[in-house]
């Protein structure tokens, strides 16, 4: 047993690696680098989009002029600047969602690869045997995918969330500018 695995209570974990194979810890590494930069966007939404969102309204409101062409271009620019940082990881969350089934359906071949080559060596035609490694076969795959679905609702509900912010950012500046005009 690894030593990093004798630590206790590990015994799960440490069923799991050899039921599934090396490709699951690599799932396992996806999905800890997947929901790290989920949380790591939950903590920016909260802490720093708003506060930048707030400096960017009271900016965009202590201007004299709101409505020449380059007022309305500077706006402009500070939104999308203000929600690309938002969007940012979005394309990094996307890619390793759409890694986690294939990462898994690597370890259903490879693991049955290693099934039906125990097989052969052994030279017995086993229901049994073959079932059990089937099973073990297709746990990445399993895995893979409930990793993919969780990340995929994160990042469509990131994806909504930015929309969503986009459109009220561009009220709020607007809103600005008549309330400092009234």
């Amino acid at each position: 047993m690894p030593p990093w695995l004798e630590i206790g209570g590990l015994e799960p974990l440490e069923r799991l690696v050899e039921a599934g194979g090396s490709v699951l810890v690599v799932i396992a590494l996806v999905a800890m680098v997947l929901f790290s930069l989920a949380l790591e966007r939950v903590w920016y939404f909260r802490l720093t989009y708003r506060r930048a969102r707030r400096a960017l309204i009271a900016r965009w409101a202590a201007r004299q002029d709101h409505l020449s062409w380059s007022a309305l271009t500077l706006r402009e620019v500070w939104a999308r600047e203000l929600i690309g940082r938002l969007r940012r990881p979005l394309p990094w969350l996307k890619l390793l969602v759409a890694l986690c089934p294939l990462l898994g359906l690597l370890g259903t071949v490879t693991g049955m690869i290693a099934v039906f080559d125990s097989l052969a060596m052994t030279d017995t035609s086993q229901a049994r045997a073959m079932a059990d490694g089937v099973a073990r076969a297709t746990l990445p795959t399993l895995t893979g995918m409930a990793v993919a679905v969780v990340g995929l609702l994160f990042t469509s509900r990131l994806e909504q969330i930015i929309r969503r912010e986009d459109q009220r950012l561009h009220d709020r500046l607007a809103r600005a500018v008549e309330d400092t005009d009234a």
